[in-house]
């Protein structure tokens, strides 16, 4: 499943996270149209992401993790490791 922070109305689901992302986008391209033919102004971006952080890994490390990465359907491991992480620490605040 994927929706958007600025137009959280607008849910798409996919088979993978590639897939939600390309539906999502599409979805978002509807309805930003939609908005714009109606003379409606879209929301701006919120959470642009600005901050980086580094993560040291053996090659091994690295090669098992994009491998499932893109077994997975993740558009590269910085997504998949996000993914995971922000998966855990909201398990982990519920």
């Amino acid at each position: 499943m994927a929706r958007s922070i600025e137009m959280p109305n607008v849910i798409v689901h996919g088979s993978s996270p590639n897939q939600c992302e390309k539906k999502a986008r599409e979805a978002l391209r509807i309805a930003v149209a939609t908005m714009l033919e109606q003379g409606r102004m879209p929301p701006v971006e919120v959470n642009k992401r600005s901050a980086q952080v580094n993560v040291r890994l053996t090659a091994e490390e690295k090669l098992l993790m994009a491998e499932t990465a893109k077994r997975e359907g993740f558009k590269g491991l910085s997504d998949f490791i996000r993914h995971l992480a922000l998966a855990h620490t909201m398990r982990r605040s519920a």
